[in-house]
């Protein structure tokens, strides 16, 4: 999936309140070519997918994490991608929100689920990591679950002795390529309204469909 994107430069955040974001949004992935169109990498490309539509890219290399500063919707977001690979995400997601005092309710996590069926959404407003290595990085180094969450569903593996791990880091396949183009999607209006901090209407438009 290729993103064409103008860059927009921006000052340095700092955690005084001048040009510090009040969201941060956290798409979840692996980095490197080598995962690019991988299931467990459904977070980066909606965070793609939301760069493409504001005009911005995500490329500055912060909190372990390529990120970018911007104002969504009138809400200044830090999103990010981090570099440290799934299982560390925490590393990354707990960095930023120390340094700019976020607390985990303004903190939006964004990832791959195989527990619900492929390119549908679940949101939550916290929970358990639901066996999710990235969630559970993340839930650990904050030492809560209280991060809302939304989940993009990559569906299980296709026969019982097909391991998770085998799965999830496998590629989407061609005939998915449009079912999945429309999650991504409705999971970037959806993270909009948690931007704004309608997370119940969220909630309510995607969880009951």
């Amino acid at each position: 999936m290729q993103f064409f994107k103008r860059f927009q430069k921006n000052k340095q955040g700092d955690s005084s309140g001048i040009n510090s974001p009040d969201v941060i949004i956290c798409g979840l992935g692996n980095p490197g070519t080598r995962y690019e169109n991988t299931r467990h990498n459904c977070g980066f490309m909606a965070v793609d997918l939301l760069a493409e539509q504001e005009n911005f890219k995500v490329r500055k290399l912060k909190f372990k994490s390529l990120t970018a500063l911007e104002t969504i919707d009138g809400v200044k977001c830090l999103v990010m991608k981090p570099t440290t690979f799934m299982n560390l995400s925490g590393e990354a997601v707990s960095a930023a929100m120390d340094f700019y005092k976020i607390p985990p309710e303004k903190t939006i996590i964004i990832f791959d689920d195989f527990a619900i069926p492929f390119a549908s959404l679940k949101i939550r407003r916290s929970g358990s990591d639901g066996g999710h290595n990235g969630m559970k990085s993340i839930i650990l180094q904050g030492n809560t679950d209280q991060f809302p969450r939304i989940k993009i569903g990559i569906g299980a593996p296709p026969h019982k002795d097909y391991a998770v791990k085998d799965w999830v880091l496998s590629p989407f396949k061609k005939d998915e390529g449009k079912a999945l183009e429309d999650a991504l999607d409705r999971a970037v209006k959806a993270l909009r309204l948690l931007i704004r901090g309608e997370i119940d209407r969220a909630m309510n438009e995607v969880n009951r469909k």
